[in-house]
């Protein structure tokens, strides 16, 4: 798989042991411009509005006004999830939201890449990176940008059966390490709309709920904290033997699974 080379102003003032790393171009570009336009057209004006009924519930625009830099943490069954959040996120602040995501199924032919580049504006990440080269990305990006939003899914991979799986540490890394608060969302008929293994989503309505934000924590509390936002909207988002927190983390600080296949 071919490396990329996006040369700009971001990407110059990244440390050098990380200017080998992919990375989705953030300057003006007019043909990304012009694609990531049309992309937002069909979510909002039509993907997201007679096919899959979007409904959020909270106020993104407050959110943004009062942190500019924040990690949004999401349930994780659908490929939906991405766009979905995308899509209720206000178009003029795109610009500060990004997307990370596996370079090994985003980005596996020209067409996913062309994709992923223009419209998604993903940041292209390797899931066999053993090296912490995504822990040093991401906290470069969280730490030196003065506006960022970065979209993460804590359990690492899309459930298979609709309930949300044990957090991985990576977002309590990333959040303590560069002081970036973490911002709940709950999406609600993810899993039923698109489940794994299906080509295309059923039709329906998909519920995205704005939650509160939480300071930098340990993954533990991080984890409990959302639980216990989650349950009060839907009793049955954890499976009944999941719900005491139990086992030690065995995930390595160095390799957060957070960036699965988003």
């Amino acid at each position: 798989m071919k490396d990329w080379n996006y040369e700009n102003e971001q990407w110059t003032q990244l440390p050098p042991h990380l200017k080998h790393l992919p990375l989705f171009t953030r300057h003006f570009d007019l043909i990304s411009f012009m694609w990531r336009c049309l992309w937002g057209l069909w979510l909002k004006g039509w993907g997201f509005r007679f096919y899959v009924r979007l409904k959020i519930i909270g106020d993104f625009e407050k959110v943004y006004r009062e942190y500019p830099r924040l990690l949004l943490i999401s349930n994780h069954a659908s490929h939906l999830d991405a766009v979905s959040i995308t899509a209720a996120v206000p178009f003029r602040y795109w610009k500060d939201l990004y997307i990370t995501a596996a370079k090994d199924y985003w980005f596996r032919n020209p067409i996913f890449t062309y994709f992923s580049k223009h419209c998604l504006g993903a940041i292209p990440i390797d899931r066999a990176d053993r090296k912490g080269e995504v822990m040093k990305l991401c906290t470069s990006l969280l730490s030196t940008l003065p506006r960022i939003w970065l979209i993460l899914f804590p359990e690492g991979t899309r459930s298979k059966d609709g309930y949300i799986n044990r957090f991985k540490r990576g977002v309590s890394l990333f959040a303590i390490r560069t002081d970036t608060p973490v911002l709940f969302l709950y999406l609600e008929g993810n899993n039923a709309l698109w489940p794994k293994g299906r080509l295309i989503p059923f039709p329906g309505v998909l519920k995205i709920h704005v939650g509160p934000i939480h300071p930098p924590a340990s993954i533990d509390e991080i984890t409990d904290a959302y639980r216990d936002w989650v349950l009060k909207i839907n009793p049955n988002a954890y499976r009944p033997e999941d719900m005491p927190d139990g086992e030690e983390d065995v995930y390595p600080q160095n390799a957060p699974e957070d960036l699965e296949d988003s």
